[in-house]
């Protein structure tokens, strides 16, 4: 598993993950400029922590876990998901894509 998810790479997503969930409380009221440049922001640093790892930190089974996450973390804050996407034209599991490249 070391060599699959090594510690800097774990520390690092970790790292990513602990500003995101930093920055969720209050979003409930914040309007879709400010949800959505959350999702940005979390979504460009587990672009650059890819990036760090050649590209393939992620596999397709982590990828769908940090989406996932993102998601629920959101919506454990209250965050209406569903409705954020439609407004913008989207499912509810692409509010991440347009940044996304793990």
């Amino acid at each position: 598993m070391a060599g699959l998810f090594p510690e800097e790479l774990l520390t690092a997503t970790d790292a990513v993950l602990d500003t995101f969930e930093r920055e969720l409380p209050g979003l409930a009221e914040a309007g879709d400029t400010e949800v959505l440049g959350v999702v940005e922001r979390v979504v460009l640093a587990l672009n650059a922590v890819n990036d760090a790892h050649n590209g393939s930190a992620y596999e397709t089974d982590e990828r769908e876990q940090l989406c996932d996450f993102i998601d629920q973390s959101l919506t454990e804050h209250s965050v209406d998901i569903v409705a954020l996407a439609a407004r913008h034209g989207l499912g509810r599991y692409q509010i991440t894509d347009e940044w996304r490249e793990w």
